[in-house]
């Protein structure tokens, strides 16, 4: 059973050794890492952990600053990371939509560079909603041209408060989706409890390019949403840490300990990763 991490952050050293520096540069990193015991890691930490857990992919990414320089930065040190690990890391960009402009250049360098998608979006952090359609549509124009996944950070709106929780939601995401419907979304954290409403046929007809991870699950979730929502989107869920916030050895066992059946299990650790990402896939990744 080929594993693939879908949600993954990693950090240049040197931005890990300086996160004081950066934590006064944005306000959102600095709400997230202000403790000192969240953890940061590097590329290489990230391959240790993968070699650890048995996972053999990982789509990995920055974080999402509103600063464009640092993101691009960020994006550059991913780019390299996988480059030197071409068989095991998947590499995304990070942009702020907030500035049109540049977000579509930066996506459509990386793009051309490697990376196989685009994200994690954070709303909140950056400084714009959901359905701020006029600066997400030259991204989403770029994305549909590239054929690539755009992941986004959705919250749920109910629940208790932590830092890092923001105030778009499953409503919100699902307008997203309803207004680019030949975009394909891969929305982070259960996309906020939409995949609960494609319970509705409406609704999941308008889902149809729409993905959800299952990022930070154990700190959100009882291990049964699993079992739940791949009984009725099956093909729609892919396996995600959210590391390293969540080791990912650690939320293996959690999960292979929900009870799932091995057909759904399979698929949500890797083979509807695969499928989403499409052309990006090599050859070599696939037999990884």
């Amino acid at each position: 059973m080929k594993i693939v991490d879908f949600h993954t952050h990693i950090f240049p050293p040197e931005l890990i050794a300086s996160r004081q520096v950066y934590r006064n540069r944005d306000r959102w990193f600095g709400l997230l890492y202000e403790n000192p015991q969240a953890r940061m890691a590097s590329a290489n930490d990230l391959i240790a952990s993968m070699d650890e857990a048995g996972v053999a992919l990982s789509v990995a990414f920055g974080f999402a600053f509103g600063d464009a320089g640092l993101c691009r930065e960020c994006n550059t040190y991913v780019l390299e990371a996988a480059a030197q690990h071409p068989a095991r890391l998947i590499p995304f960009a990070v942009v702020n939509p907030r500035a049109p402009q540049a977000a579509s250049l930066e996506a459509r360098r990386c793009l051309e560079m490697g990376a196989s998608g685009i994200g994690e979006l954070m709303p909140d952090g950056q400084g714009f909603e959901l359905t701020d359609f006029s600066l997400l549509d030259p991204l989403m124009e770029v994305a549909r041209h590239f054929e690539a996944p755009v992941l986004v950070h959705v919250s749920e709106k109910v629940g208790h408060l932590y830092p890092g929780k923001g105030t778009q939601g499953p409503g919100r995401a699902y307008q997203l989706a309803v207004r680019y419907p030949e975009n394909v979304f891969v929305l982070a954290h259960w996309g906020g409890g939409l995949p609960f409403y494609e319970l509705m046929p409406d609704v999941r007809s308008q889902l149809r390019n729409v993905y959800y991870d299952t990022a930070a699950s154990l700190y959100l979730y009882h291990d049964s949403v699993f079992g739940h929502v791949t009984s009725w989107a099956p093909t729609k869920v892919l396996f995600g840490t959210d590391y390293p916030l969540i080791g990912q050895k650690r939320f293996l066992r959690r999960l292979r300990g929900a009870g799932m059946e091995s057909s759904a299990l399979s698929r949500l650790l890797g083979e509807n990763a695969l499928r989403v990402l499409g052309r990006f896939a090599t050859q070599d990744m696939k037999e990884a």
